[in-house]
C-alpha cells in the first residue's frame, strides 16, 4: 500500500503540474501578446537648400521708331516705299493738286528723318522723242525738288535723275499705261 500511494501521490503530482502548465498556456492564448512598438521610418536627411534669389528680369524698351528705322538697310527701307509716288499730266512737269498731299506727306515723313537723303526719279510716257523725254522727266524730278523745299526741306538732301521713257512702270500701249508712266518716284540713297 505503501507504494500505492507513492505513486498516487507522484501521479497526482505529475497531472497538477500538467494541468498548471495547460492553465499556462491558456492564459497565453487568452491575453494577446502586447503589441511591438512602433517602427519609426527614418526620415532622410534634407539637405539645406540655400535660397536663391530669382534673377531680376530687366525687360528692355521697345525700340523707337527711328531705332527701327536705322536698323533696316536701304534696300529693305525703298521696298516699304515710305515716299509715296506723283503723277502728271501729258507733256507737264507742274504739280497737280492731288499731288500736293502726297508731297506733303512725304515731306513731313523726310522731317522726322532728317537725315534721309533721296533720289527724285522723273519718268514719261512713250510717245515723244527720247531727248524731249530726258529734258522732261528732268523738269519733272526739278519741280518735285522745288515743291519740297517750299515745304521746308533743304535742297541739299535731295538729288534728281531722269529716266524719260526709258523705265515705263506699265509696259502697255495705252493711256491707262501712259498715266501710270508720267510719275516722279522717290528713293532713298543714304539715311
Amino acid at each position: 500500500m505503501k507504494k500505492v500511494i507513492i505513486f498516487s501521490v507522484a501521479f497526482l503530482m505529475v497531472f497538477a503540474a500538467l494541468y498548471s502548465c495547460r492553465g499556462r498556456e491558456r492564459v497565453e492564448e487568452v491575453t494577446p501578446p502586447p503589441p511591438p512598438p512602433p517602427e519609426v521610418e527614418e526620415q532622410p536627411e534634407v539637405e539645406e537648400v540655400e535660397e536663391v534669389e530669382e534673377p531680376v528680369v530687366v525687360e528692355e524698351p521697345e525700340p523707337t521708331e527711328e531705332e527701327i528705322f536705322m536698323s533696316k538697310t536701304l534696300e529693305e527701307i525703298n521696298l516699304e516705299a515710305p515716299l509715296q509716288m506723283i503723277h502728271f499730266d501729258f507733256d507737264r512737269y507742274f504739280i497737280r493738286d492731288d499731288a500736293k498731299p502726297v508731297l506733303e506727306a512725304n515731306a513731313e515723313w523726310l522731317k522726322k528723318y532728317d537725315s534721309v537723303v533721296i533720289l527724285i526719279e522723273g519718268h514719261c510716257d512713250e510717245r515723244g522723242t527720247e531727248e524731249y523725254n530726258l529734258a522732261l522727266g528732268e523738269k519733272r524730278a526739278k519741280s518735285t525738288l522745288d515743291y519740297l523745299s517750299s515745304l521746308g526741306i533743304s535742297a541739299d538732301r535731295i538729288r534728281t535723275i531722269s529716266y524719260g521713257k526709258s523705265m515705263p512702270l506699265d509696259p502697255g500701249h495705252n493711256e491707262i499705261a501712259w498715266q501710270k508712266n508720267r510719275r516722279a518716284k522717290f528713293l532713298m540713297i543714304k539715311k
